[in-house]
């Protein structure tokens, strides 16, 4: 029987995106110590506006990107939803210490759709 999967989205600026891109596009990188939550988010469109109205903005190249990337559904639903905006702007908490365990259930490879800069 097949996995059931979600498709997450994760906003990106350009260094995340070179680690990514250096683990064969199979994992994302290790939160810094003043980041204990990898959160990706469960729309595309939220995606898109926070790589295009953040990224593009606070990042020194004015570059942002959008990573979607597909997980079995029982390792999503395992982790905490937050809503922090609209209803559209939904996360998916992770706690830093568990991103290996998440990156393990992540099924085939991150996928770049979207980029922005100035």
């Amino acid at each position: 029987m097949a996995d059931t999967l979600v498709t997450l989205f994760r906003p990106v600026g350009t260094a995340e995106l070179e680690l990514i891109e250096a683990s064969g596009w199979r994992a994302f990188p290790p939160r810094l110590p003043e980041q204990p939550i990898f959160y990706p988010v469960t729309n595309e469109d939220y995606a898109r506006q926070i790589a295009r109205n953040w990224n593009v903005r606070y990042n020194d190249d004015r570059r942002g990107y959008v990573t979607a990337f597909d997980v079995r559904i029982e390792v999503a639903n395992s982790y905490e939803r937050k809503i922090v905006g609209g209803r559209e702007h939904e996360e998916l908490w992770v706690p830093a210490e568990e991103l290996e365990a998440f990156n393990a259930a992540i099924v085939g490879p991150i996928r770049l759709i979207a980029s922005y800069s100035e």
